[in-house]
């Protein structure tokens, strides 16, 4: 008999479908290892000057990795987003080097981004604030998305990113943002067509006054809509609504506000899989 909590692992599946290494070579920074390059851009960095090692491509100076990922983007072999991200060997490792967020997945470097569910009490239990992502997005463009959510840029710690971000996507005032809680880290390794995302999610929860009301700001969420908790479990459960690393996020509230007992063997599995996979 299939379990209710089976469809919520195709979610995890999905964003976490890619095989390390399969036919990647380890990318390093001097004696670092950073990412996983794929055989075609590998070919292209070795016409670069970047040295191949055996089963590793090597770049002596890492300050050559952003100019680097910036002639690739003008060679149109990978878009560039204009917002440099840190480099590190290890997740909360010195920073080696800088490159575009758009490079990131081509070379399989590891991203940090920040999540924020944005929570209402109500006499008839928890509602979610959702946003549906502007039309012209390029990804997942009109699927729902958090209250507010983005990546960590060059620069940036976590806190302060939540708060910008907040301030840009739904007006968030500062001092409601520094209100919201730190619940935890996901990750996850997926193909991409834009390459190999090894991505850090790190999410956060807010319980909101009942008068506040989100304003698109940026121009990245079209609108904003409160719907009950229920009704988010119901639309990860059975829908593809939400874009794809927000289902994970949401899983994990499922998880720890008791909608998916965390005990049963369903339940730990998901968290467990939540953690990410185990990377060679």
């Amino acid at each position: 008999m299939t379990s209710p909590l089976s469809p919520f692992l195709r979610h995890l599946d999905a964003c976490n479908n890619a095989v390390l290494p399969g036919d990647r070579l380890t990318f390093q920074l001097g004696n670092q290892q950073v990412g996983w390059v794929g055989p075609r851009l590998a070919a292209v960095l070795e016409r670069h000057g970047v040295r191949r090692e055996a089963d590793s491509l090597v770049l002596d100076d890492p300050e050559r990795l952003q100019p680097l990922g910036e002639a690739l983007g003008r060679a149109g072999l990978l878009r560039l987003r204009g917002e440099p991200f840190d480099v590190r060997a290890q997740p909360d490792g010195p920073i080696l080097a800088r490159l575009d967020r758009g490079a990131l997945p081509s070379f399989g470097i590891l991203a940090d981004g920040v999540h924020l569910n944005g929570l209402v009490r109500r006499a008839d239990g928890l509602h979610l604030w959702v946003g549906r992502r502007a039309p012209n997005k390029q990804l997942d463009p009109d699927r729902l998305d958090h209250l507010a959510a983005g990546g960590v840029s060059a620069g940036y710690g976590i806190r302060d990113t939540l708060e910008k971000e907040a301030a840009e996507e739904c007006g968030l005032p500062l001092e409601l943002a520094r209100e919201a809680v730190a619940v935890g880290t996901i990750r996850y390794a997926m193909d991409r067509p834009e390459g190999l995302r090894r991505d850090r999610l790190h999410c956060h929860d807010l319980m909101l006054p009942d008068d506040f009301r989100p304003v698109p700001v940026d121009g990245e969420v079209a609108e904003f809509t409160l719907i009950p908790l229920g009704e988010a479990f119901r639309l990860v459960r059975e829908t593809e609504a939400f874009k794809f690393n927000v289902n994970l996020v949401l899983i994990d509230l499922f998880l720890r506000r008791g909608l998916i007992d965390p005990s049963s063997p369903e339940g730990q599995e998901l968290r467990n899989r939540l953690s990410g996979p185990n990377e060679p």
